[in-house]
């Protein structure tokens, strides 16, 4: 076949990859884009928007079983079913038209897409094995954007009812006892959402406590909504293998015991995607297991970009989005450099955690002096409303100019506060910014005005 030439080579069309590629066609760069799956990546087909399906329709579900019950507004259903299998479809429905709009996207924008698995021959040409062959490109640039994995545990070998994050998403019903182990943000989501559907759901974590990036406050809204739902959480407790009846585990008292599972979750982490692209035959700094970046994804070798999960923490698409779209305008030759001031975080657990910018732990760790104050949903009439009074929005500020640093939340929705979060901390608002905007009434959105004004000393509702 003859030599495929270009500017741009992105290779993977996971969130970071599609959104480089997409940029780079609309700033005129003749662009090639390979990925050896469904153009999306992880996040579109088997992780962000699916999971995010299943937890809707688990909530949905919830709700049903909760008015088949006792419900004090008034509403009362016969008892609910749920059909999973119907369930996957819809999901697939979603999966399969955004995808499509990816593709359409990448064509609008004149990247041309090459399905197979791309490998490095040298720092500017990479060979893909297509179904038709191998296919060579020669490119000028070059951006990495190849993702990552599940952690897989040499003990519990993903393979039949050990499962990873992906295969929940596809179950023709739910199991009637699930094992998970880990208790970060990818177990608790999936575990909550199958304990809504009723599996009965234990969590193990090796930890003396669940969603460790987070904070107690933020975190004990939601070990209170897993205990109201009959989920166990074992904590300072050891996976150790499979057995014939379920899981094998040593608890915090160092005790042997087997939990019952039909399916066991492995989520202990994921990790970047290094390997088997040809990395030995480059020349690259790795940073730990992460490729190396400079504040521009420039790696180590001229023309090299990397960006999104291989690069490092966070491992968030939305990062990987922000991070593409510069590394095109980098190549392109417009003056960028990455100067984010913080990358929100959520968990999309039940209530979902949402974090933007220090916490007040990492504030004071990092020499701040600090005011902070917290304004519970349970004084928010729109809460009240929605049957979401659990949770609360907090501020972190600092003390001397009140310019605010960090932004969190826990309750019913937050996550899309999240937004209004990110913007002010990226505009330098002080206290007194938000406090003194406007906010709807009646709104969630309220709570943030509140924690201000708290935060200052003047809360109107609390």
């Amino acid at each position: 076949m003859p030599i495929i030439e270009c500017n741009t080579l992105v290779i993977g069309a996971g969130p970071g990859g599609y959104v480089a590629a997409i940029r780079a066609g609309q700033l005129g760069l003749d662009t090639v884009i390979v990925e050896a799956a469904t153009p999306g990546g992880t996040c579109l087909n088997v992780g962000c928007i699916p999971s995010k399906a299943l937890i809707h329709v688990a909530d949905e579900f919830e709700k049903a079983t909760h008015f088949a019950t006792s419900s004090p507004v008034g509403i009362t259903v016969k008892k609910p079913e749920i059909d999973l299998a119907e369930t996957v479809k819809w999901k697939d429905g979603i999966v399969k038209r955004l995808t499509g709009g990816v593709g359409g996207l990448l064509k609008k924008n004149k990247a041309r897409v090459i399905k197979g698995w791309a490998t490095f021959v040298d720092g500017k040409t990479v060979e893909v094995k297509t179904d038709d062959g191998v296919e060579t490109i020669r490119a000028e640039n070059i951006i990495i954007a190849t993702g990552s994995t599940p952690v897989e545990l040499p003990f519990l070998p993903f393979g039949g009812d050990v499962i990873s994050s992906t295969e929940p998403l596809d179950l023709d019903a739910p199991p009637k006892n699930l094992a998970v182990v880990g208790a970060g943000y990818i177990g608790l989501e999936m575990g909550i959402a199958f304990a809504k559907l009723g599996s009965k759901v234990t969590i193990v974590e090796a930890l003396d406590r669940i969603l460790p990036l987070y904070d107690k406050d933020l975190t004990r809204p939601v070990a209170k909504k897993m205990k109201a739902l009959g989920v166990d959480v074992m904590l300072g407790a050891k996976a150790k293998g499979k057995s014939g009846k379920g899981l094998d585990i040593e608890d915090a008292d160092g005790k042997a015991q087997t939990i019952p599972a039909d399916k066991i979750l492995v989520t202990v982490g994921r990790k970047p995607l290094t390997e088997g692209w040809g990395r030995e035959n480059l020349v690259l700094d790795m940073d730990g297991p992460f490729v190396k970046i400079d504040d521009q994804c420039r790696t180590s070798m001229t023309g090299v970009y990397a960006i999104g999960d291989v690069t490092g923490e966070p491992m968030l698409a939305h990062r990987a989005m922000a991070q593409g779209e510069m590394a095109a305008e980098i190549i392109a030759g417009e003056n960028r450099s990455w100067d984010k001031r913080c990358i929100p975080a959520i968990c999309f657990t039940d209530p979902e955690v949402v974090s933007a910018g220090m916490s007040p732990d990492e504030a004071k760790a990092a020499g701040e002096e600090i005011v902070t104050q917290m304004f519970p949903f349970a004084a928010n009439g729109r809460a009240m409303t929605m049957e979401a009074e659990e949770g609360f929005v907090r501020i972190v500020a600092r003390e001397g100019d009140h310019v605010v640093l960090g932004i969190q939340a826990c309750g019913g929705g937050v996550a899309e506060l999240s937004a209004a979060f990110g913007l002010a901390i990226e505009m330098g608002a002080r206290l007194e910014d938000i406090a003194g905007t406007i906010h709807a009434h009646p709104t969630q959105g309220e709570a943030f005005q509140e924690a201000a004004l708290r935060t200052l000393g003047h809360a109107l509702h609390i």
